[in-house]
């Protein structure tokens, strides 16, 4: 997993120089909290948190495309056996971003729409992993507000919904796995 960590850093970075006086590229920590539209399999899941660091690379003046890794966990409790079960969603998101201008205030629209490529892993109250899915694409929308804090530094509001739906193997029984949620959280991002 390391690895997909540093390669993506290290196209960022390798792309990045020779362009970084157009400042077309922007990088974004966003934590947040996440709240299931309902149950995840046989868990009864809470609201969860997580975060996600992103870059984005500017296409046109208010088009980019982004890309980057995330991490959210849920508790719950299994319907079944009552245990606590906790939910680690991690993966990738990739998609296309508008950030329109609202006047000439420091505020400006965003919308992303876009996919992830994720998996998750259920663990027992001890930590250890008991069952864990594949990686499956999934889809994402998110709307918010860039409100830009000084020069090359924003503050992100975003409220975003993703969706992801793959199969979860347990005791050689393969279930199919939906997490749905609503995310809200507020990004902080540096452009270059």
């Amino acid at each position: 997993m390391r690895r997909y960590y540093l390669l993506i850093l290290s196209v960022i970075f390798l792309f990045s120089t020779p362009t970084i006086a157009q400042e077309k590229w922007a990088v974004e920590f966003r934590p947040g909290l996440n709240f299931p539209t309902s149950d995840v399999g046989d868990t009864d899941a809470d609201i969860g948190y997580g975060f996600e660091i992103t870059g984005a690379y500017k296409i046109m003046p208010h088009l980019a495309f982004y890309a980057g890794w995330g991490f959210n966990q849920f508790r719950g409790d299994d319907v079944f056996t009552h245990e606590d079960i906790t939910l680690l969603e991690k993966g990738f998101t990739f998609g296309f971003q508008i950030n329109r201008p609202i006047g000439t205030s420091s505020f400006s629209y965003l919308a992303r729409a876009g996919a992830i490529y994720n998996r998750i892993e259920l663990e027992n109250i001890a930590g250890d992993i008991t069952a864990d899915t594949e990686y499956g694409f999934g889809w994402q929308l998110a709307v918010g507000i860039d409100y830009e804090l000084a020069s090359k530094i924003s503050l992100r509001p975003m409220l975003r919904y993703r969706s992801l739906s793959t199969d979860i193997e347990i005791e050689n029984v393969s279930t199919e796995t939906k997490l749905n949620y609503f995310s809200f959280g507020i990004g902080l991002a540096k452009k270059f």
